[in-house]
């Protein structure tokens, strides 16, 4: 009987491993953990979104978690990533200065780390860095008013002012630098103007990129230094920046007519409905289809012990090291080819912009 007994238990412990095993083949291809900044921010919602669907399509779990700029809450759930027991994370930090320690945890399970269109500082637990021309944002923001503003030519003197985007942010500081390398030598030579004087990062950063902030500070420059005279130019580096600079400019009446120049980032729908009504005048556009799966595909490079494709190993140090980082091209939009970029691109429908 107690033979019967062990044979028919040993049976059941069989039968029940095989039963589990379907689920741990399930997992075979991986469990990663992505955590985004902000669900404010329609850019993040489609990043996240994006790479969970294209890992998933490869056969991944995904856990997906959203912090809402709270930095304490994206180093909690990564902690839980950690606890859950993920085979790598993708991470776009909301501070990249405060993730240390949670990435020396990470690292203490082996599982790698990929910065997600915002650089990890300050932390050798970093494999790869996925994102775009940084510089190169900046940089078409700049050419975009030098154009428009005919600087080349000779036109002016314009008033112009400056934005930058959150300091904790280390794209933030290249979008800046990008943007002066064609901006300055105006500013020097007086065919642009700044008339609040501020040209300083630190004098003109908006923390968390936050459009109210945005729109108090373009209050406070309007009341200040332009109740007389007009202002021709606005350097801000992200559409959610826009939005409030043009909301702070209608407040004290500037109209299709005369609204000045004003530069963006992202092509979120508001800022791409903007243009089109005539308001906010460019936005450059990253294609974060694309950048999702170029994360993918480095994530699963890295989970198989191969090295990922990288097109940069100079640029970004973050304070440790250099990170070998994959760069794509962003692209510049204004009511000329928004169209072409956008729509034809299938990245908007022509009834999402009505």
């Amino acid at each position: 009987m107690k033979k019967l007994c062990l044979l028919f238990i040993l049976t059941a412990v069989i039968t029940l491993t095989a039963c589990s095993g379907g689920a741990v083949g399930e997992d075979e291809a991986g469990f990663v953990g992505i955590a985004m900044p902000t669900k404010s921010s329609e850019r993040w919602v489609s990043d996240g979104e994006n790479m969970a669907k294209e890992f998933e399509k490869l056969g991944y779990r995904t856990d997906l978690q959203y912090a809402e700029d709270v930095v304490e809450n994206q180093i909690s759930q990564i902690e839980n990533m950690i606890t859950k027991g993920v085979d790598i994370l993708v991470i776009a930090s909301i501070d990249g200065e405060a993730l240390t320690d949670v990435l020396q945890k990470a690292n203490e399970q082996g599982i790698d780390v990929i910065a997600y269109d915002r650089l990890i500082m300050n932390s050798d637990h970093v494999s790869y860095y996925a994102t775009f021309d940084n510089f190169q944002v900046g940089v078409l923001q700049g050419t975009y008013i030098e154009e428009k503003l005919g600087l080349k030519d000779g036109e002016g003197p314009f008033n112009i002012e400056l934005f930058a985007g959150s300091p904790d942010d280390n794209n933030a500081y290249f979008f800046f630098d990008g943007a002066m390398s064609v901006l300055k030598p105006y500013i020097d030579s007086g065919q642009l103007i700044v008339k609040s004087g501020q040209t300083d990062f630190d004098q003109i950063a908006i923390l968390r990129w936050d459009g109210e902030t945005a729109q108090a500070r373009m209050d406070n420059l309007l009341s200040a230094h332009y109740t007389t005279e007009k202002v021709d130019a606005v350097l801000s580096p992200y559409d959610g920046i826009s939005i409030g600079i043009i909301s702070s400019l209608k407040g004290v009446g500037y109209g299709k007519e005369d609204m000045p120049i004003i530069t963006g980032q992202d092509a979120e729908l508001a800022s791409v409905k903007s243009i089109i009504a005539g308001e906010q005048t460019q936005t450059v556009f990253k294609d974060t289809r694309e950048l999702a799966k170029k994360a993918v595909t480095m994530a699963e490079a890295v989970l198989k012990g191969k090295e990922a494709e990288v097109n940069d190993t100079e640029t970004y140090d973050n304070g440790v090291k250099v990170v070998p980082s994959y760069l794509l091209e962003p692209v510049s939009v204004d009511i000329s080819n928004y169209e072409e970029v956008l729509i034809d691109s299938g990245y908007y429908t022509k009834e999402d912009l009505q």
